[in-house]
């Protein structure tokens, strides 16, 4: 791929290419309206809750890391289904290692949700 330098334009357009890709990825995404549903129920809850700073920064880790990876899952699969629209194995196999690491990350999210609330519930 051809560089030709550093312009302002092209960072701007580099800009706006993302925050589309955040628009599909929540409009499109069907998955990605369970994350959206999630994360907004536990924002609540920790304004609710007067979350610490600290705790605060682990939510939002957590939040971002599942969306990233909703996101990185998608974008596999619409690849993957653009190159082999037909069955194909190895297609299936890399669509599941991707929405695999989709469900690690909510597990780990959970995880530091459930060390972040159930305290605070009496747990």
């Amino acid at each position: 791929m051809k560089n030709n330098g550093f312009t302002f334009r092209k960072r701007l357009a580099s800009f706006r290419y993302a925050f589309n890709g955040i628009r599909l990825l929540i409009q499109k995404e069907h998955n990605a309206w369970i994350h959206c549903f999630a994360a907004i129920c536990v924002v609540i809850a920790g304004f609710f809750f007067g979350l610490s700073q600290t705790e605060w920064i682990a939510v939002v880790i957590v939040i971002g890391a599942v969306l990233s990876a909703e996101a990185i899952n998608s974008s596999i699969e619409s690849l993957a289904d653009l190159v082999s629209p037909e069955y194909n194995e190895i297609i299936k196999k890399t669509k599941d290692l991707a929405a695999g690491a989709v469900l690690i990350m909510a597990i780990a999210a959970a995880i530091v949700g459930s060390i972040i609330f159930f305290p605070k519930l009496g747990f």
